[in-house]
C-alpha cells in the first residue's frame, strides 16, 4: 500500500523508477576481468617508503604525502624499531582514540606489550614505556608540562599520523601547537594523506625549526581505482572515459546522457534510502564484494541493514560458522552487546553498520570482522574514511556532501580521495572500485571533478583559547609568546604571499593572533587569573591544569565552591553538565529520578555563573548552557543504574552517551590533577572515574 502511494505521488512529479536488473556495460568486461587476488610475493617496500625511512633515520624532519592505504604506517614502524633498538623512545600521535587503540595493539604485538604504552582521554596504560601511542591532545599537553618545568619532553622521535588534520577546523590548532613547541632535537615524521601544499608546510617547518624538512610524495595508488556508475536500471557502466582530443578524463557517454536526458530516473524517493540490498546483490553478482557504503547519516546506516534482510541476502554456511564463532568469542568479554539489535544482521547476512552513534566495543567488533575479510558490506558515514584501517574491494558513494557539525558542505578532493582510498586491498586485490550511486545528494559532475582534482591544500586553523594562553604564560614571557605566535603557519602563509599583496594587509592579519591573545589576556586579568605584570596568579596556575574546552567556566566553578562537598556520584553528574555539547530537552526528564541535591547544586551554579557567562558572551567568547539531563544521566550511571535504562533516560544514541561519559572522564582526570590545591575534590574525581568508566565502555 505504501509503495503504491509513493508511485502515485511521484507520477505527479514525473519521477520514474525502474526495476533493478543487474548488468554491466560492454566496456566494463575487460576491467572486471582484472578482478582477483594478486600472486603472493615477498613484501618489498616502495621507493617512497625507503626514502622517507632513510631521512628520518638521519634525524631530519620528514613529511610523507601519500594516498590512503599506501603503507605509511610501515615507515613509522620501521623508524620506531630503529630508535627502540638503540634504547631511545618514540611517540606515535594520532587524531582518533580508535586509531590509537588499533596502533597500540599492532605495536604491542611487534615490540612487546611491556614496551608500549597508550595515552588517550579515557585510557592510560604503561605511561613510561619506551614507545607511547596516544592522541595529539595528550602529546600537546606533555609539551605544555615540559615547557612549564623547563625540561625536555622524554622522547627521541615523534610520529604524527593523519598530519593533514593540521587543516581541521576544530582540532587543527593542536597539530600546529605541537609543531611549534616541539624541541628541535626531536625528529618529526609526519604521515599525511595526499595534500596540495606539502612543500609549503615543510618550508614553514624548516623556517621555525631551522632544520631540514624533506617532503616525500607518492601519488600512485598501490591498487588502482576504477570509478563505476550504477545506473537506476541496475546496469553498471564506466563513470569516466578518455577524451583523446582534450587528453583528459570526461564523463562516460551513458552517464552524461543520464544527467542531461533522464535526471528524473531515480533509484528511490529522494527522501528515502536507495535499495542498498539490491545494489549489494548486484555487486555480489560481479564479484565486487566486500564493499563499504558511505551513507549520509547514522539512521541511514542502521536502516540499510534491514534493506539487506528484505532481499534475503545470504552467505555460505562455512563463513557463517566462522563469523558466529568470532562473535561468540567477542561477546564473552563484552556481554553488554549480547542483545545488540544488529547482531542478527552481522551473523546471518555478514553486513554491519559503523558510525559514531554506536558503542566503541561494537565498532571494534565490526572492524575486526571486516579486516579479516568476513563481512560482505559495512554501512558507514564518511567520518569512517579517516583514521580507521578498513579496506574493501569496493566503496559505494551515495553523496558528494557531508555534515561538518554545523552545515552540509561539499566534499573536498582530499576527503573524496580518502573515501575512495579504502577501495582495493593491498595484497588482496588487483583492482579497486568506486561505485557512484545517483540520487538527490549525489552531484555527478562534482564527483567527476573530485576524481580528477589534485589534493586539497591544508590551511592553518590556529586560534587563541584560554587553555593555550594560561599554559603559555606558565613558561613564557609576553614577548616570548609573541615570538611563538609569529612562528604559526598562518603567519608564515601571510608573510610569504606574493608582493602584489599589500604590506598593510599582511601586517594587519599577521597581528590578528596577537590581538586575540591580548583580548584573552585582558579577560584573564579581570578575573584575577593573571596579574598586572602578566604573570599567572595562584588561581591562574591551577586553572592552567584544566586543559579542557571550557577551562574558565570550570575554574569559576571552583572559585564559587560549586564542586565542594559532592560525593563521587554527584561530582560525576555535576561535571557532565559542564562538558555536555548538545542542546538538550530538560523538560522530558522524569524529575522523580533527579536527586534534590543535584538539582539545587545545578540551580545554584547557574545563578552564580550568570554574570561571568554574560561577560564572556559580550566579549565574543564561547559559552555553554548547563543542562540538568546530562547531570542526572551520569549520576544515575555512577549509581549503577543499568545501561539500557540510563540510555533511555538520556534519549541519546549509545555512541553519544559513551562520548558524554568519556568527556566527563577526561574532565575528571584534569580535576584529579588539582590534588595539591583541592585534595578532597581531586580524590573524589578519581573515585568518580572508577564509577562511570566501566562496561560497556571498556573494550577488551
Amino acid at each position: 500500500m505504501q509503495l503504491n502511494y509513493q508511485k502515485k505521488t511521484f507520477k505527479k512529479k514525473q519521477k520514474k523508477f525502474l526495476k533493478i536488473r543487474p548488468a554491466i556495460d560492454k566496456n566494463l568486461k575487460k576491467v572486471f576481468n582484472k578482478i582477483g587476488t594478486p600472486e603472493k610475493k615477498e613484501f618489498e617496500p616502495d621507493k617512497f617508503q625507503k626514502k622517507a625511512l632513510n631521512i628520518i633515520l638521519e634525524s631530519k624532519d620528514c613529511l610523507v604525502s601519500a594516498p590512503t592505504g599506501s603503507g605509511k604506517t610501515w615507515i613509522a614502524e620501521k623508524a620506531i624499531k630503529h630508535f627502540f633498538e638503540n634504547n631511545q623512545k618514540a611517540w606515535f600521535a594520532s587524531p582518533l582514540k580508535a586509531l590509537s587503540n588499533s596502533i597500540y595493539l599492532q605495536f604491542s604485538e611487534k615490540f612487546g606489550i611491556n614496551n608500549v604504552g597508550i595515552l588517550t582521554g579515557d585510557r592510560v596504560e604503561n605511561p613510561n614505556a619506551s614507545i607511547i601511542v596516544g592522541t595529539t591532545e595528550i602529546l600537546r599537553n606533555q609539551l605544555y608540562d615540559a615547557m612549564h618545568k623547563g625540561i625536555d619532553i622524554t622522547t627521541d622521535l615523534v610520529v604524527i599520523d593523519e598530519a593533514h588534520f593540521l587543516g581541521d577546523e576544530d582540532r587543527g590548532v593542536v597539530w600546529e601547537e605541537i609543531l611549534i613547541y616541539m624541541p628541535v632535537r626531536i625528529p618529526i615524521l609526519l604521515l599525511s594523506a595526499t595534500i596540495g601544499n606539502a612543500d609549503k608546510i615543510a618550508a614553514w617547518l624548516q623556517s621555525i625549526r631551522e632544520k631540514e624538512c624533506s617532503v616525500v610524495k607518492e601519488t600512485k595508488r598501490e591498487v588502482s581505482l576504477f570509478p563505476v556508475f550504477f545506473h537506476p536500471s541496475g546496469t553498471m557502466t564506466p563513470f569516466l572515459s578518455e577524451d583523446e582530443k582534450k587528453q583528459k578524463k570526461v564523463l562516460y557517454k551513458r552517464v552524461l546522457d543520464y544527467i542531461t536526458k533522464t535526471p528524473n530516473l531515480l533509484l528511490s524517493h529522494p527522501r528515502m534510502l536507495p535499495p542498498v540490498g539490491l545494489i549489494l546483490k548486484a555487486l555480489q553478482k560481479y564479484n565486487l564484494l566486500p564493499a563499504i557504503f558511505f551513507l549520509k547519516s547514522r539512521i541511514d546506516c542502521d536502516n540499510a541493514l534491514d534493506r539487506c534482510a528484505n532481499i534475503n541476502h545470504t552467505i555460505d554456511q562455512e563463513r557463517k560458522t566462522v563469523i558466529s564463532k568470532k562473535i561468540a568469542e567477542f561477546l564473552q568479554e563484552n556481554q553488554t552487546l549480547s542483545n545488540h539489535k544488529q547482531l542478527w544482521h552481522l551473523e546471518h547476512l555478514a553486513v554491519g553498520a559503523h558510525h559514531s552513534g554506536q558503542l566503541p566495543a561494537w565498532k571494534l567488533l565490526i572492524e575486526s570482522l571486516m579486516s579479516e575479510g568476513l563481512l560482505d558490506a559495512v554501512f558507514a558515514t564518511s567520518t569512517m574514511a579517516a583514521g580507521v584501517n578498513f579496506p574493501a574491494r569496493t566503496v559505494v558513494i551515495l553523496n558528494t556532501d557531508r555534515y561538518n557539525g554545523r552545515d552540509f558542505v561539499h566534499l573536498s578532493s582530499t576527503e573524496f580521495h580518502q573515501m575512495t582510498g579504502r577501495a582495493g586491498r593491498r595484497g588482496k586485490d588487483n583492482i579497486g572500485f568506486g561505485v557512484l550511486i545517483p540520487g538527490k545528494f549525489m552531484n555527478l559532475r562534482l564527483a567527476s571533478k573530485l576524481i580528477n582534482s589534485p589534493p586539497s591544500k591544508v590551511n592553518s586553523q590556529i586560534c587563541i583559547n584560554f587553555s593555550m594562553v594560561l599554559n603559555l604564560l606558565l613558561s613564557h614571557t609576553i614577548d616570548g609568546i609573541n615570538n611563538l605566535l609569529e612562528k604559526s603557519f598562518a603567519s608564515y602563509t601571510l608573510l610569504t604571499k606574493k608582493k602584489k599583496t599589500s604590506t598593510i594587509f599582511i601586517s594587519n592579519n599577521n597581528n590578528f593572533l596577537w590581538q586575540d591573545f591580548l583580548l584573552h589576556l585582558n579577560f584573564l586579568k579581570k578575573y584575577k587569573y593573571v596579574n598586572k605584570n602578566n604573570k599567572l596568579t595562584k588561581s591562574g596556575k591551577w586553572a592552567s591544569k584544566l586543559r579542557i574546552n571550557q577551562p574558565l567556566i570550570m575554574a569559576e566553578g571552583f572559585k564559587y565552591k560549586l564542586f565542594d562537598n559532592l560525593t563521587p556520584s554527584y561530582l560525576a553528574g555535576f561535571v557532565a553538565s559542564f562538558v555536555n555539547e548538545r542542546n538538550l530537552d530538560d523538560d522530558s526528564l522524569d524529575m522523580n529520578l533527579v536527586p534534590i541535591k543535584l538539582l539545587k547544586r545545578l540551580e545554584y551554579a547557574k545563578k552564580e555563573l550568570v554574570p561571568f557567562l554574560k561577560h564572556m558572551d559580550e566579549k565574543g567568547f564561547e559559552t555553554k548552557k548547563l543542562y540538568l539531563k546530562p547531570a542526572a544521566t551520569i549520576y544515575l550511571w555512577a549509581e549503577n543504574m543499568p545501561w539500557d535504562k540510563v540510555l533511555s533516560i538520556s534519549e541519546l544514541a549509545e555512541g553519544d552517551l559513551a562520548r558524554l561519559i568519556f568527556m566527563t572522564v577526561d574532565n575528571l582526570r584534569h580535576i584529579k590533577n588539582l590534588v595539591d590545591i583541592f585534595p578532597k575534590i581531586a580524590d573524589n574525581a578519581e573515585k568518580a572515574i572508577n564509577l562511570i568508566y566501566k562496561d560497556p565502555l571498556i573494550t577488551y
